[in-house]
């Protein structure tokens, strides 16, 4: 029996459902608008050379039915400034597109919490919620775009695509899992083993990571197994929707049955873009979003794995090291707070989002890592990483230490830590021997055992004194990095 649907699901079909088709039809004509607008330099040219004439013409020559000049707030540097005020009623496209990205930003967010695991497994769903407070200090701005599923799981060994920015350094394609007898039923015995322990928290899970969903001929009957035990479609990204149509089209026509959240292209050069509008009309990829990759692309590149070993290379060049139209502080692509799995190797990482770094290049952490032969298998060792490296509270023997990101300023009466994106945490007068307490944990060479009782001979309340502590670590401001890091029993193994 599958999971029941879940809110987020249900949400994301709203925002079909509730529009009529006229609405839906216009709404992906502003999406092909806002795509050319991000990927192809000769559109925008078009559109500052035409900006106080004929702009429709522009659209119609790309084969959109939607007139700029109704929303001009979304590329207009002269109308920017009537962007989410009453005065933007004047360009109703405008604000029909940001009424529709609202809603895909609630559903974003919808998924983030359909991660959580506090009933099915409260261990785990402590850890996670851990996870996502560091990253919200120490990845900035981009952290509220990273939900955190739970599980990814691959089915192929290594990418044929060959990005030279790849955030996570896929290696080359080897093969594909096929569907037959004995992986399918292993597949199901898997899915179910996620379900029992993630509960809805599953619903997250997706197949694919360091691989491209395209290089699996059979990736359509895996993700419909997926979607018949755990209750929904999971999200597809791949970097070659051309390469084979009829595959993607049936990728697509899953998305049309179903409807539980849009899929991604990405697209490398603005070949691939134009190809992908001419075989897809603005309807048939509503559902889709183009992830522009092309260098003339007014998009990022996040600086890990590849991108970060192409800019440390143009660096020693004394080359600019510019990868993209704009450089933004995105240092990782990692999204899964949990647990990464290959099908075809059998192998299990116990993983979550970082700060690329020469630690970890590939902007995710590695807790923990084994190989299983069965689904029993897969289940033990997914609880014994739980277990292991997931502790529900401070102990005593752990030594504690703040993040070594996080700039630390002494108060008269407390502390402060400074993090990514302006993000600041203030411990002060609501607990007497705050600033002490924060330079005992400065040290980074005490257990809490021993900051407790030295806390408690300068005469704080033993209780109030775990109570902050846990607080502290809730924050995720404590060091728990695998290979830096004391907090739980550690596996010392860094990204290669």
């Amino acid at each position: 029996m599958p999971l029941p649907i879940s809110d987020a699901a249900k949400f994301y079909r709203s925002v079909w459902d509730r529009r009529d088709a006229a609405e839906l039809h216009t709404l992906a004509n502003i999406k092909r608008f806002m795509e050319c607008l991000t990927g192809d330099p000769e559109f925008r040219k078009k559109l500052a050379v035409n900006i106080n004439g004929d702009l429709l013409s522009v659209a119609t020559e790309y084969g959109i039915d939607a007139d700029p000049a109704l929303m001009l707030p979304l590329f207009s540097t002269a109308h920017m400034k009537y962007r989410f005020t009453d005065e933007g009623a004047q360009w109703p496209l405008a604000q029909l597109w940001d009424a529709y990205m609202n809603d895909i930003l609630q559903h974003r967010n919808m998924l983030r919490d359909l991660g959580s695991t506090l009933k099915a497994n409260p261990r785990f769903h402590a850890w996670r919620e851990r996870q996502m407070a560091r990253c919200y200090s120490e990845l900035g701005s981009m952290a509220p775009a990273i939900t955190h599923p739970v599980i990814a799981l691959e089915l192929s060994e290594g990418c044929s695509v060959g990005c030279w920015f790849c955030g996570i350094s896929a290696d080359r394609f080897t093969g594909y899992w096929p569907y037959n007898d004995d992986n399918a039923a292993l597949w199901r015995e898997v899915l179910a083993e996620v379900v029992e322990i993630f509960g809805t928290g599953a619903q997250t899970g997706f197949c694919y990571w360091a691989t491209d969903p395209s290089d699996n001929p059979d990736y359509p009957k895996y993700i419909d197994d997926f979607h018949s035990i755990v209750g929904t479609l999971p999200q597809t990204t791949t970097a070659a929707a051309m390469k084979n149509v009829g595959w993607t089209r049936e990728v697509l026509a899953l998305f049309d049955k179903h409807r539980y959240v849009c899929n991604r292209f990405s697209l490398l050069t603005l070949k691939a873009l134009h190809q992908v509008h001419k075989e897809f009309t603005p309807e048939e990829i509503f559902g889709v979003e183009l992830v522009l990759q092309n260098k003339d692309a007014v998009v990022g590149k996040a600086q890990a794995g590849r991108a970060m070993e192409r800019k440390e290379r143009l660096e020693k060049a004394g080359k600019s090291t510019k990868l993209a139209i704009l450089d933004g502080d995105q240092s990782t692509i990692a999204c899964v707070s949990g647990f990464l799995v290959n099908m075809p190797a059998r192998t299990i990482q116990l993983v979550t989002p970082t700060r690329s770094s020469e630690r970890w290049p590939l902007g995710y952490r590695i807790y923990a890592e084994a190989k299983f032969s069965t689904a029993a298998e897969f289940r033990s060792i997914i609880n014994d990483m739980i277990e292991t490296h997931m502790p529900e509270d401070l102990s005593g023997d752990h030594v504690i230490a703040f993040r070594p990101d996080l700039t630390y300023n002494q108060l008269s009466d407390g502390f402060e830590l400074a993090g990514a994106g302006g993000t600041k945490y203030t411990m002060r007068s609501d607990m007497i021997g705050a600033a002490y307490l924060g330079g005992l944990i400065r040290k980074g060479d005490r257990t809490a055992s021993d900051i407790i009782s030295a806390m408690v001979r300068s005469g704080c309340d033993i209780f109030q004194v775990a109570a902050y502590l846990r607080r502290l670590f809730d924050l995720g401001v404590f060091d728990d990095d695998p290979i830096t890091g004391k907090i739980g029993k550690v596996g010392l193994r860094a990204a290669s």
